[in-house]
């Protein structure tokens, strides 16, 4: 299994439930592996910003558990992506709100598109 068959859900635990709670868990861990993989990013780099998230989280009281590490994971992979310069904290900013008004346009059960928030 390589990590876009995670991504999309293929992989599946013993008790035929899905290995990540979310897609995005596993996209967002397969985004990190890429960035490695190409040299944006060195492994260390990815360690040490994963290790500060989580850090962050427990300071902050934050539940040991899954959605914890997968946010901090989110965080990790934002911090390093401005630190890099292929995004700017104006453009996380933005792409943030674009997604915010997708989602609450998108009707219950519909995929949420960012095409579709561009057009309303």
């Amino acid at each position: 299994m390589n990590l876009l068959e995670l991504a999309t859900g293929k992989l599946k635990k013993r008790n035929g439930e899905p290995i990540f709670a979310e897609p995005w868990n596993a996209q967002a861990l397969a985004m990190a592996d890429l960035l490695i993989k190409s040299g944006r990013i060195s492994p260390s780099d990815w360690a040490e910003s994963l290790g500060a998230e989580i850090a962050a989280a427990a300071a902050a009281g934050h539940p040991d558990n899954s959605d914890t590490y997968y946010n901090a994971a989110l965080s990790a992979l934002e911090h390093l992506l401005v630190t890099e310069g292929s995004l700017s904290l104006q453009e996380l900013e933005q792409r943030r709100e674009d997604w915010e008004h997708a989602y609450l346009a998108t009707p219950h059960g519909k995929p949420v598109s960012l095409k579709h928030q561009a057009e309303t």
